[in-house]
């Protein structure tokens, strides 16, 4: 029988997964949704991340130093991914495949610059000691690490949905994203908007790096054991819905975390992988059915 103390422990670990999860898939969902840009060099704004904050704590010693990492690793990102958007994306918008091609080829670049600067190992980020404790509950123990990851992807989720609903930038990014030649013909700069979408999403993707290297080195490849899985929560969540990317990710950390009590973790993720395409089978939209001009045709 099920021991009733590792499955909730478990589960706790599959939304600690999911927060993961969601924010490494955002980003993508929110370019791909907007743009129909399928960007492969998403995981490398994970690693930059990481290393940016690796880099803030030789700067700023003590306790504070994850937070402040975490706004500078978020506008690192953004800076790399508005650079990115504007060299090749831009440029190679309306062929997708060349895009695909061109941010693949820009992950192997950056990989290999990153083993150049700080060797093919990886370093280490320490946590702080306030987070090295956790939390006893009824014969369960939640490591501050894990809360922390999870109080951290609410926040985005939160800040991005008030970003969306409330403000201009997110009436723009909705006007755009029904219907971009309508949005056009009425005098919006789409341009400045798909660059200010695609800076967001890498900026989330920075910050996602920054609380991985909590977890564990930051390798020149790291982005890269993240980016299979949020292609998988972004196709399965329905393309550019981010209430559908959230429940996605929730239900492929669970499926992960739970697998894991019978089998390894490769067997794990061939088994989220084989969830996926039977879900998909049944509802090719996706879990969220998202209605827009930008994805028809």
């Amino acid at each position: 029988m099920l021991d009733a103390t590792l499955f909730a422990g478990q589960v706790f670990n599959g939304f600690s997964v999911a927060s993961l999860f969601v924010l490494a898939a955002l980003g993508l969902a929110l370019s791909f949704g907007l743009m129909r840009v399928i960007n492969m060099a998403h995981g490398e704004m994970l690693m930059l991340g990481g290393y940016l904050a690796y880099l803030t704590y030789l700067i700023v010693p003590g306790p504070a130093a994850i937070l402040v990492a975490m706004p500078v690793a978020f506008l690192g990102a953004a800076l790399v991914g508005g650079l990115l958007e504007l060299t090749v994306i831009r440029r190679l918008s309306s062929r997708p495949l060349d895009t695909l091609l061109a941010t693949w080829g820009v992950s192997l670049i950056l990989q290999q610059a990153a083993r150049s600067a700080f060797g093919p190992i990886g370093v280490g980020v320490t946590a702080p000691d306030w987070l090295n404790t956790g939390l006893s509950l009824g014969g369960l123990y939640f490591p501050s690490t894990r809360i922390f990851i999870l109080a951290v992807a609410v926040v985005v989720l939160a800040g991005l949905g008030l970003l969306i609903a409330r403000t201009r930038l997110g009436l723009l990014v909705r006007a755009v994203n029904q219907d971009r030649m309508m949005a056009a013909a009425s005098g919006i700069n789409t341009r400045r908007v798909d660059l200010a979408v695609f800076c967001l999403g890498t900026g989330i993707a920075g910050l996602a790096g920054v609380v991985l290297s909590l977890l564990g080195p930051v390798t020149p490849s790291v982005g890269q054991s993240y980016i299979v899985p949020a292609f998988l929560v972004v196709v399965m969540g329905g393309l550019g819905s981010m209430v559908g990317t959230t429940i996605a990710a929730v239900i492929l950390g669970l499926v992960s975390a739970l697998s894991q009590i019978f089998l390894d973790v490769s067997m794990s993720q061939v088994l989220m992988l084989l969830f996926v395409i039977i879900f998909l089978q049944f509802r090719p939209q996706g879990v969220v059915a998202t209605r827009s001009r930008a994805l028809e045709g």
